[in-house]
C-alpha cells in the first residue's frame, strides 16, 4: 500500500511540490487549501499528467480536512507570502495564525504522521507545529537547511565553474538573515574551499546566500521561491520514506546541542523512517559557532514574541 502525504497550502510551493512528488511516485497526494476549487483543479490537472509521464499515483484536491485522514506525512506551506521589501520577520503573525489551525486539523485527522514545515518565518512556525501538535520532536522538522545549502551550492560553483555535485557544502542556524554557512567543511571535489578562492570572495557569497530568498521575491514581486523550496522537501520525504539515514540539514528541536536549548534551529540531522533519528553534533570553529549562538538568539526573539 502507498505511503499518503498531505500537503497544506495549494499555492506556488504546494502545486510544486505535489508534482514532483507524483513524478517520483513517492506516495498518494491530497492537496488541500481553503480557495475552492484552486486544490480541486491542480489536484485534477497532476491527476491527468499520469498517463504521460507513467505514474500511478493519486492525487486529490480538497477543501475538507477529513480527506487528509491517516496521512503519513503532512507538510505545511500555508501562509501569507513574502512580498518586496518584507523581512521573513514581518511574516510572523500573520502566519502564526494559520500555521496554529491548520496544525490542530493535521492532529485531529493525521495523529501518527510527521511534520514538515515550510511556512515562514520557518523556524517560529515549526516551533508552532510542535508546541501545538504535542508530537514528539522526532516527528516535526522544518524545512530551510537544504534549501540555504542549495543556494551556497550553487552560488559556489558558478563562482568557480565547476559542477554543482563537486560542491559539498553546509548551512546551519535560523532561516533568515543571520543563518550560517560553514566554510570549515565547505569542499569542491574533497578540496578545502579557501584552497580554491579568497576569502573576501567567499565572504560574499556567504552574505548572497543569506539574502538567497529575499532577491528571489525582489525578481518576481508578487511571490517567493518555490521550485527550490519544493525540491528541498522532495529530499527530505525521500529520506523518510525510504528509510535512508540521509544526513541533511534541517530545522530541528535542540534540547542542549550545540548549547542551545529549547528552539528549532537548523542543523546537520540524520532522516529515516522515524523522522529526525539523530542531531549530529559536528565541531564548529569559534567563529562559526559565535554564528550559530547568534542565529539561535534571533529565532529566540520570534518565539518569544508568539509565546511558544
Amino acid at each position: 500500500m502507498r505511503k499518503k502525504i498531505t500537503i497544506v497550502g495549494a499555492g506556488n510551493v504546494g502545486a510544486t511540490l505535489a508534482h514532483r512528488l507524483a513524478d517520483k511516485q513517492l506516495a498518494d497526494i491530497v492537496l488541500i487549501d481553503i480557495l475552492e476549487g484552486i486544490p480541486q483543479g491542480k489536484g485534477l490537472d497532476l491527476l491527468q499528467s499520469g498517463p504521460i509521464e507513467g505514474y500511478d499515483v493519486q492525487v486529490k484536491g480538497t477543501n475538507d480536512y477529513a480527506d487528509t485522514a491517516n496521512s503519513d506525512l503532512v507538510v505545511l506551506t500555508a501562509g501569507f507570502p513574502r512580498k518586496p521589501g518584507m523581512s521573513r520577520d514581518d511574516l510572523l503573525k500573520a502566519n502564526f495564525d494559520v500555521v496554529k489551525a491548520t496544525t490542530e486539523q493535521v492532529v485531529k485527522y493525521s495523529p501518527d504522521c510527521i511534520l514538515i514545515v515550510v511556512t515562514n518565518p520557518l523556524d517560529a512556525m515549526a516551533q508552532t507545529a510542535y508546541r501545538v501538535s504535542g508530537f514528539p520532536k522526532n516527528r516535526v522538522m522544518g524545512m530551510a537547511g537544504i534549501l540555504d545549502t542549495a543556494r551556497y551550492r550553487t552560488f559556489l560553483a558558478a563562482a568557480l565553474n565547476v559542477s554543482v555535485k563537486d560542491v559539498q557544502g553546509l548551512v546551519l542556524g535560523g532561516h533568515g538573515d543571520t543563518m550560517v554557512p560553514v566554510p570549515s567543511y565547505t569542499t569542491v571535489a574533497g578540496i578545502p574551499i579557501l584552497d580554491l578562492m579568497s576569502k573576501e570572495q567567499l565572504d560574499k557569497i556567504i552574505a548572497r546566500t543569506a539574502k538567497g530568498g529575499g532577491e528571489i521575491v525582489n525578481l518576481l514581486k508578487t511571490g517567493s521561491a518555490y521550485y527550490a523550496p519544493s525540491a528541498a522537501v522532495v529530499e527530505m520525504v525521500d529520506a523518510i520514506f525510504n528509510d535512508r539515514k540521509k544526513i541533511l540539514p534541517c530545522a530541528a528541536y535542540l534540547e542542549g546541542e550545540y548549547g542551545i536549548r529549547g528552539l528549532f534551529v537548523g542543523v546537520p540531522c540524520k532522516l529515516g523512517a522515524k523522522g529526525i533519528e539523530q542531531i549530529i553534533e559536528i565541531k564548529l570553529t569559534p567563529e562559526e559557532a559565535a554564528a550559530l549562538k547568534k542565529s539561535a538568539a534571533a529565532v529566540k526573539e520570534l518565539v518569544d514574541i508568539i509565546g511558544m
